[in-house]
């Protein structure tokens, strides 16, 4: 079974038809114009905003310690029983779930989690559930650590893991076989535990790859916590107002956007062609490295040239301004979670959790999932797919220009609040027509 995109063998996305894509990109092009101009004169999102606080028995049932140690151990034994599967299973990826779960379950599954209900893997983190069991047993807090996390890394640490894993699944020449993936998860679990004994919690919160990526989507789910720190349900974009601008904040979206976009232009075949053709002089992997690299820096650069195109500010306030102003990436982020990987999500996942009907491949049938098939509920049905795919990218776009708004709403002076965002606000519709020509082209 040959490999393809996201590490794993199978079919790819089915193509938008480009009526769609033309008539999504013309949507969000006018209103995001009309919402600039004529819709939205002051700031209107407050991350402290009160929401609805849920009720005491719901408060209790998420908060206690019970629950939080259940899903600790449950998430202790998951990691172990995968590690286990990878050592012990069989090589072929098409036999063994492991590449599955890190790729499906983690990589978009756990992130689809946390765009609806809160920052799922701050909770399901194997490696925090065990430092803080450490840190019980030696009477030690867990957000005191033995060095001090310097300010100025910010989410650079961050960056640079989730460039590490979009490596493994764009650019290695075998993303899918257990052993790069195990070598990757043993890596991560090392470094973040080690992470986390040097710096304390806050190197999970800043540093912890796949944390900060759960994180960042949790922003625009409707799950709070309000100034006492009771849970709460808000309007999503008031939660996003409220997204931390530290230093690496545009490199962990541009990362993440810039791979969504290779890994779609990666399909086309003169790619393809070009990198079988320098492949024997300097190697696949670094032909694809390469066109990563290229990917990530022109999104990543684009914006904070936009982000930066104002008068009125000062040089130090200009230099501040791509940080403050990336959390308005995330809901493209997002939306391009929901268009490059839906089909990956529900027809892959099935696939992935057949597999366990014999994780060991020992000849087993757990609860009898060998004799079950994969239900391709969306490449059956190509107009929905089409559908749920430019909408998904079409909303993503819409929020992430409203949120642009307003925040330059807040952060430039009144005479350029307009004039000033306007080179931002054309890249982010530049990035919305790309994006849906790539997932067509693909």
């Amino acid at each position: 079974m040959s490999l393809l995109a996201h590490g794993l063998s199978g079919a790819a996305d089915l193509p938008i038809p480009l009526t769609y894509a033309l008539i999504g990109g013309a949507w969000a092009l006018t209103f995001s114009f009309a919402l600039l101009f004529f819709a939205w004169r002051r700031p209107r999102l407050d991350p402290c905003s009160p929401g609805y606080v849920l009720p005491v028995p719901v408060r209790r049932v998420i908060d206690a310690r019970t629950t939080r140690t259940l899903i600790a151990v449950v998430s202790v034994a998951v990691t172990a029983c995968v590690i286990v599967i990878a050592v012990f299973g069989s090589a072929d990826p098409a036999r063994n779930p492991v590449p599955g779960v890190l790729y499906v379950g983690v990589w978009v599954g756990v992130m689809v989690g946390s765009l609806l209900i809160g920052p799922v893997w701050k909770v399901v983190s194997p490696a925090r559930a065990i430092h803080r069991w450490g840190c019980l047993l030696l009477h030690r807090p867990p957000e005191l650590g033995l060095l001090r996390y310097r300010e100025e890394w910010g989410y650079r640490p961050a960056a640079l893991g989730l460039f590490s894993f979009v490596w493994l699944e764009l650019a290695w020449r075998a993303p899918g076989s257990v052993g790069a993936v195990l070598t990757w998860l043993l890596g991560y679990l090392v470094v973040t535990s080690i992470g986390l004994v040097l710096f304390g919690t806050v190197w999970a919160e800043r540093a912890d790859p796949l944390e900060v990526y759960s994180t960042l989507l949790a922003h625009l789910s409707p799950y709070g916590r309000d100034r006492a720190g009771r849970a709460v349900l808000r309007m999503p974009l008031n939660n996003l107002a409220g997204t931390p601008a530290l230093a690496g904040s545009v490199a962990v979206t541009a990362t993440l956007l810039g791979s969504t976009a290779f890994d779609s232009f990666s399909t086309f075949p003169r790619w393809r062609e070009l990198v079988d053709d320098l492949a024997p002089v300097v190697g696949a992997e670094l032909v694809r490295t390469a066109g990563l690299l290229v990917f990530i820096g022109v999104v990543g650069g684009l914006f904070s040239v936009a982000a930066r195109a104002t008068g009125g500010v000062s040089p130090a306030d200009r230099a501040l301004l791509p940080r403050q102003l990336a959390c308005s990436l995330t809901p493209l982020v997002a939306g391009y979670l929901i268009a490059h990987y839906l089909t990956f999500l529900i027809e892959k996942g099935q696939a992935t959790a057949l597999l366990f009907a014999d994780p060991l491949d020992r000849g087993w049938n757990i609860a009898g999932l060998a004799d079950r098939e994969v239900a391709y509920v969306l490449s059956s049905h190509p107009s929905v797919l089409a559908t749920c795919t430019v909408l998904a990218v079409l909303v993503g776009h819409i929020l992430g220009v409203a949120a642009a708004h307003d925040r330059c709403l807040v952060l430039l002076p009144p005479r350029h609040r307009l004039t000033g965002q306007l080179a931002l606000m054309l890249t982010m519709v530049g990035f919305t027509f790309t994006g849906l020509y790539l997932l067509f082209g693909g």
